[in-house]
């Protein structure tokens, strides 16, 4: 008896090991503290919000038994949040409550020393920003745009922060003039009318105070006199510092005008290299490129100098890189990749395959324009696809107001995807997986004057690069199963993965997260989707697993029924079962003329 008193002892405190009750108390009172008429938190937040590092909270990331990711996006929150609830969770390294119509101060942030993003744009968020922001040591990225904050900017100056952006508020007073705030462009601090500096074109001119009333002329007059001293001097000052601001930037241009001709002759200076340390920490690395090495001559417009005083927001962070939007001085944005886990790599290994990867050339593909190495950092610039993702295409603002994604794009957008992955199923005959990591969030989207969408792949090809089969459960091919068996990943692995994305644009649900299937039933999708599908299939429940937005729009059922049958033979557990790239491309021809063929039959039927 006591030995099993003492096993089920055990047993609670492992249980209860799982979650820290701080955590979830915190996380508790926000959720009483808000309310949306998207999700509810009372019935998605209960029990513990950490197990074996997943989440079952709608919203909650976890790692090492800790929350450390709380993100509520477009949701329609409304309230206001518990002024330090978020001081309890201590190893957050991202909060994001963007677009949601939240209002009162922003939350008290002190003590969170993992912190990397900070989320709150697009709300109703109001007064002060708190100078304890500064204190952040790993803050990445801030966005506070689009709220209702006043006051004055505190002076950020950590060197980790690439994207910040304070645009659409009531704030006021100058620019604090630290090196990292004049780094971004004048777009993160616009339709603030009161803020002034030279990032935004607007000199701070000193304003008079009004005479206070004086009991008596003498002393109204003395205060004129000294008024009118103290504003000579103060423009006097601010004279002398236009003066040797101007002559700085001159002496500065001049000298980056010699190293630009230097670099004509081959002669870099390695001084201007060790200058380059926000992205690159090895300035002691022999191997390193001294700059950013074209694909083609005619695209070097622009250095690895011009990339470091570029302003820069954060796209997406994925596990194996981090990607950013990068606005030049000249106007030219592109997107900067910042790649992890490939350290172990050497120079030749990872130039050899990059430039084979930057000579591929297909309108489907999201192009390379040139990249930089070193031992501690490596980055890929490519051309920049401004209109976002799959991913948000999809799933993101559903809701009133939403425009729904119909059969026409979801086929069109489908078809792009499987002409890339054709092209470099291609071209890349000695890849074992020639893309590696199919997901939607990897889709780009583009849309013309006629409002047709197509989309461009990108994050291809970087397979052979990843040092272990722990890197590679991060990226897309680490769901297939013939990888969670053990056996040796080939180009079919890449089959599967474009096959589940298939799924996802079918049904419109994301794998791996909850939703209610029928009868408002909660279920836990798997990270494949086609366990699901299958089951919904077989037990002849058809339309059941269509995107709710097709089943209102009342077209495309035949046409998404054929696509999810070949979407259930792309994620066949068999590899070899499984089509070639070439053939699901020319089914997916097929199935977009179908609905022209039928017309065609029903003009000829008609004629005769």
């Amino acid at each position: 008896m006591r030995r099993t008193i003492l096993f089920f002892a055990l047993f609670l405190v492992v249980e209860s090991a799982e979650f820290f009750p701080n955590e979830r108390d915190a996380l508790l009172q926000l959720r009483d503290s808000v309310n949306s008429s998207v999700l509810d938190l009372h019935s998605h937040w209960t029990g513990p919000p950490c197990y074996n590092n997943q989440s079952k909270w709608a919203g909650i990331s976890c790692y090492n038994g800790h929350v450390n990711q709380l993100v509520l996006e477009g949701i329609q929150l409304t309230g206001s949040l518990p002024p330090t609830f978020l001081l309890h969770i201590t190893y957050l390294t991202k909060i994001s409550f963007r677009n949601n119509l939240l209002y009162g101060p922003v939350p008290n942030l002190t003590g969170l020393i993992y912190l990397e993003f900070v989320v709150l744009s697009d709300n109703r968020f109001s007064g002060l920003i708190p100078f304890g922001y500064t204190e952040l040591k790993k803050l990445t990225e801030l966005e506070l745009q689009g709220n209702d904050l006043e006051g004055s900017i505190p002076p950020f100056d950590q060197q980790t922060l690439i994207g910040f952006n304070v645009s659409s508020n009531k704030l006021e007073g100058p620019i604090p003039e630290t090196l990292i705030l004049q780094r971004f462009s004048k777009s993160c601090y616009e339709n603030n009318a009161n803020l002034c500096g030279e990032v935004v074109g607007i000199p701070c001119s000193i304003s008079p105070a009004s005479p206070p009333k004086a009991p008596s002329e003498k002393k109204k007059n003395g205060l004129k006199v000294w008024s009118i001293a103290l504003i000579a001097a103060a423009v006097a000052v601010l004279v002398l510092i236009s003066i040797m601001f101007i002559l700085f930037r001159y002496f500065r241009r001049s000298k980056r005008m010699e190293t630009q001709g230097e670099d004509k002759q081959g002669n870099i200076s390695i001084e201007n290299v060790v200058k380059r340390s926000y992205w690159s920490k090895s300035t002691e690395d022999p191997e390193k490129t001294l700059d950013l090495i074209f694909f083609e001559k005619d695209m070097s417009v622009f250095d690895m100098d011009d990339l470091l005083r570029a302003s820069a927001e954060v796209l997406g962070k994925g596990k194996l890189s981090t990607t950013y939007k990068a606005i030049l001085e000249s106007g030219s944005v592109v997107a900067v990749k910042r790649l992890k886990e490939m350290n172990s790599l050497s120079k030749k290994e990872f130039t050899q395959q990059v430039q084979l990867l930057g000579k591929l050339k297909h309108e489907n593909l999201v192009e390379m324009l040139s990249f930089y190495y070193s031992k501690e950092e490596k980055l890929i610039v490519y051309e920049y696809v401004p209109q976002g993702d799959l991913f948000g295409l999809l799933h993101e603002s559903r809701g009133i107001g939403r425009q729904p994604l119909n059969w026409t794009a979801r086929i069109s957008i489908i078809k792009d995807v499987a002409k890339g992955l054709n092209f470099l199923h291609q071209s890349l005959q000695s890849h074992k997986v020639p893309h590696g990591n199919i997901r939607s969030k990897n889709v780009l989207i583009q849309q013309d004057q006629s409002k047709n969408y197509h989309s461009k792949l990108t994050d291809y090809g970087f397979f052979p690069l990843l040092p272990s089969k722990e890197s590679l459960r991060k990226i897309a091919v680490g769901k297939s199963p013939e990888f969670s068996q053990g056996k040796k990943l080939t180009r079919k692995a890449d089959i599967y993965c474009f096959g589940i994305l298939l799924l996802e644009v079918i049904t419109g649900k994301v794998p791996g997260e909850l939703f209610s299937p029928e009868n408002g039933v909660t279920s836990y999708v798997d990270d494949d989707l086609s366990e699901w599908v299958r089951t919904v299939v077989n037990n002849d429940w058809s339309t059941d697993i269509l995107d709710m937005e097709i089943l209102a729009q009342k077209e495309g059922y035949d046409e998404m029924l054929m696509l999810t049958e070949l979407a259930l033979q792309c994620t066949d557990e068999a590899p070899e079962k499984r089509p070639k790239m070439s053939e699901v491309l020319r089914r997916i021809e097929e199935i977009e003329l179908e609905p022209k063929n039928l017309v065609t039959d029903v003009e000829d039927d008609s004629v005769s």
